[in-house]
């Protein structure tokens, strides 16, 4: 269901725009359409009174709880069924976080991600990604929604702008609390400016080396880095939030010295934030994370010489969570590909010779801190 296509149908049981949004406000933030002290008696047309029952048990389908796994960080995995008996995931994040997925599988293909293994299987419309977070309200309070789970927000765009401008309005989520993350597309900079709700973007970086980054994404929009980074800080400038760039961590691949020197180049001075986050091991994918010192390390590099970084850790990772593990875990591997992608271990094999073709064998330990 698409939330114009729930618009219209309230509008044809008579609401007037008042109705409307309280209709919207109360499922998005998982309060019954009872609630106030207003009776809806009252106020509510009688075929809007009428249909209320029917419409919330249909909304609250859309997306239902198949499990729940909590992790030790605070954080909870839900594996969430859609009224089709499709899955896909959400996380509860520690600090009143919400990651939420915007499609069934993923196109992309990130080689060191589980969600791209089986290929998109099918697009979430905007009511649905909505519908996650209503069911996390049930859970705990929120602040903060993150597109970021299984899926790439720009191949579904309509729907997550859509999504975005209800939780930014009805929903009630700070404009800045909703962080829009992407590979990076043409026409992400194009219309995220153009709506009344313009969220934070989050830029899956990776690398700084064009051709590593087309072997680790695959089918992501060919941008340089450079040019990637000179569009996110258009965007960063004009919104007034950072611009934050997403580096997973990949020992051998992506953790080397001459990594941490581009990146100084690239972003030194910019309105950004680098998050850096080691890996998550995913059983079947030959990658590992580095040590906790090197991440460390390589975060203490970057801010010394003026780069704003942090590292993160992927949530749950002590229930081996990472985005779509759960879902194939349930699935026993995941069903029938629907767009396949190119075959994992022969894509990080090639990524593995590659990176360890390029690195100097001292440049790993170079750079005292």
């Amino acid at each position: 269901m698409r939330i114009a296509e729930l618009r219209h149908r309230l509008r044809a049981l008579g609401a007037n725009p008042q109705h409307e949004e309280r209709v919207l406000r109360l499922w998005a933030n998982a309060l019954p359409q009872t609630h106030g002290r207003r009776r809806i008696e009252d106020w509510l047309p009688l075929a809007l009174r009428e249909a209320l029952p029917a419409l919330e048990a249909e909304l609250a389908a859309l997306a239902t709880l198949r499990s729940a796994h909590d992790g030790e960080d605070g954080s909870e995995r839900l594996l969430v069924s859609l009224a089709d008996g499709q899955t896909v995931e959400a996380v509860l994040l520690p600090r009143e976080g919400l990651c939420v997925s915007t499609q069934a599988g993923c196109a992309v293909g990130c080689v060191f991600c589980m969600t791209g293994r089986d290929g998109l299987i099918r697009q979430l419309a905007s009511a649905e990604i909505v519908a996650q977070v209503a069911l996390a309200r049930r859970r705990r309070a929120l602040r903060k929604v993150v597109f970021m789970g299984m899926g790439e927000p720009a191949h579904n765009l309509d729907a997550v702008l859509e999504a975005i401008d209800l939780l930014g309005t009805a929903g009630g989520i700070a404009h800045k609390q909703l962080v829009f993350s992407t590979v990076g597309d043409a026409r992400v900079f194009e219309r995220l400016p153009q709506g009344r709700v313009k969220p934070a973007l989050a830029l899956s970086l990776h690398t700084t080396k064009a051709a590593l980054r087309a072997q680790l994404l695959p089918r992501a929009p060919r941008f340089e880095p450079a040019e990637l980074i000179e569009a996110g800080e258009r965007y960063a400038r004009a919104t007034g939030y950072p611009i934050q760039y997403q580096w997973t961590l990949i020992e051998g691949v992506n953790d080397g010295d001459d990594e941490v020197e581009a990146l100084v180049g690239l972003l030194k001075g910019r309105y950004a934030i680098m998050n850096m986050i080691p890996f998550n091991a995913i059983d079947g994918l030959g990658f590992r994370r580095p040590s906790a010192e090197r991440a460390a390390q390589i975060m203490r590099m970057l801010n010394r010489r003026g780069v704003l970084a942090r590292l993160r850790q992927s949530a749950g990772q002590d229930v081996d969570a990472g985005c779509g593990q759960l879902r194939a875990r349930e699935l026993g591997k995941g069903p029938v590909r629907a767009e396949p992608v190119e075959a994992p271990v022969e894509v990080q094999r090639q990524v593995l010779r590659r990176a360890q073709g390029e690195r100097k064998p001292a440049s790993y330990q170079a750079g005292s801190v």
